[in-house]
C-alpha cells in the first residue's frame, strides 16, 4: 500500500523531531554536529542551485569552510574574522586553477552560500551555549531552543491553514504565489502566543518583554527566511531544495524559517536579552 504525502510527513516528523529536541537538550558537541550537518546539507542542496545560472559552485572549499567555522564558534581557535580572511583568500587562489567557466559567478555562488549559512549556523550554536555549563543553567538553552523550535512550527503552521481558509491577499506573488497576507499575519500572531506560553511553561528565566520580542522576531524574519529561499529557489527553477526528506523537500526548505531568524535571535539576546 503506497503511503499518502501526508502520511510520510507525519511519519517523518514523528521519527526527526524527537532527535532533534534530543541533540538540543544534550547540547555541546552533539548540537554542534546536528547543525555542521544541516548546514552542510543544506549548502550542498543551495549549490544544486547553480546549475541553472551555469556556475559551479566550489562545493568543497566551501564544506570544508563550514566545518571549520562552526567548529571555531564551539570551541575557538582562531580569530573569526582572520578564519574569513583566509578562506577567501584560499578561494580566490583555488578559483584560479579550477579550469571552470564563468569564475565571477562561481565565486559570487560560492560565497553568499557560505556567508549565509555561516552566519545562520555559527548564531544556532551561539544560542544553545548562551547560558554557561554551570549545574542547571546550560538546560536554559536547550529550553530556549524547545520554544524556538515550537513556535517557528506553530507560526508555519498558522500561516499554512489560516492562509488556505482564508487567503485573499497575495503576499508576494511573484515569489511565492500560494503565500497570502491573511497567513503571514495569522502566523506572526501565533508566533508571539507561543513564545508567551513558552515563557510560562519553558523559559520562564526570560522576561515577558523578551519572550514577546522574540515571538515578534521569529513571526517576521522567520517568514521572511522562507520567502527568501523561495526567492532562490523560483529563481532556480526547483520546486524544492532536494527529495532528502520524504514529504518534506531538502533541509534547506525545512530549516529556512529557523537558519534567518536565528542570527536577529541571538543578537537580541546578546544586547537586550534578560
Amino acid at each position: 500500500m503506497k503511503l499518502s504525502n501526508t502520511a510520510i510527513r507525519i511519519i517523518v516528523s514523528v521519527i526527526a523531531i524527537p532527535l532533534i529536541l534530543g541533540v538540543s537538550y544534550l547540547g555541546g558537541g552533539y548540537f554542534t554536529i546536528f547543525v555542521i550537518a544541516i548546514s552542510l546539507l543544506a549548502f550542498h542542496e543551495f549549490s544544486s542551485f547553480s546549475k541553472s545560472k551555469s556556475a559551479f559552485v566550489n562545493l568543497p572549499i566551501g564544506l570544508f569552510g563550514l566545518i571549520l567555522i562552526l567548529m571555531n564558534q564551539f570551541k575557538p581557535f582562531v580569530d573569526f574574522k582572520v578564519l574569513l580572511i583566509l578562506w577567501f583568500l584560499l578561494l580566490l587562489v583555488i578559483e584560479l586553477f579550477r579550469n571552470k567557466e564563468s569564475a565571477l559567478l562561481n565565486l559570487s555562488f560560492t560565497t553568499f552560500g557560505f556567508l549565509y549559512f555561516a552566519l545562520m549556523g555559527t548564531s544556532l550554536i551561539a544560542i544553545r551555549e548562551f547560558y554557561p555549563k554551570v549545574d542547571e543553567l546550560y538546560t536554559r538553552g536547550a529550553f530556549l531552543i524547545f520554544s524556538i523550535l515550537g513556535t517557528i512550527w506553530i507560526c508555519d503552521s498558522a500561516a499554512f491553514f489560516f492562509g488556505t481558509a482564508l487567503s485573499k491577499h497575495k503576499l508576494f506573488p511573484r515569489v511565492s504565489p500560494k503565500k497570502s497576507w491573511e497567513g503571514a499575519i495569522f502566523g506572526f500572531l501565533f508566533a508571539i502566543l507561543s513564545m508567551i506560553l513558552f515563557q510560562k511553561i519553558f523559559v520562564n528565566f526570560l522576561s515577558m518583554n523578551t519572550a514577546i520580542a522574540l515571538g515578534i522576531i521569529i513571526g517576521v524574519f522567520g517568514q521572511i527566511g522562507d520567502l527568501v529561499q523561495s526567492l532562490l529557489k523560483r529563481d532556480a527553477g526547483v520546486k524544492d531544495s532536494s527529495n532528502l526528506i520524504p514529504g518534506h523537500g531538502g533541509i534547506f526548505d525545512r530549516f529556512d524559517s529557523l537558519l534567518f531568524s536565528a542570527p536577529f535571535i541571538y543578537y537580541y539576546l546578546h544586547y537586550f536579552g534578560k
